[in-house]
């Protein structure tokens, strides 16, 4: 099992997504789409949750790209 980096700049960039509370675009592989707040993060997989309070566990593997909101 791999250390979780908190040095890398992706890392980094969701961490201030998570303290700022932005709302972000997740594309995942399979092309569907998901939205919302990113709750929290670690090596594998990062949590949004909906503007429903919904918690959706997203697989980094999965992601093409994520994106803050506009």
């Amino acid at each position: 099992m791999t250390e979780f980096d908190t040095g890398l700049p992706s890392t980094r960039m969701v961490q201030n997504l998570i303290k700022e509370k932005k709302e972000v675009e997740i594309k995942l592989m399979s092309d569907d789409l998901v939205m919302g707040k990113v709750l929290w993060q670690d090596q594998h997989c990062i949590c949004l949750v909906d503007h429903y309070d919904q918690s959706t566990l997203v697989w980094r593997q999965a992601i093409a790209y994520l994106k803050p909101k506009v």
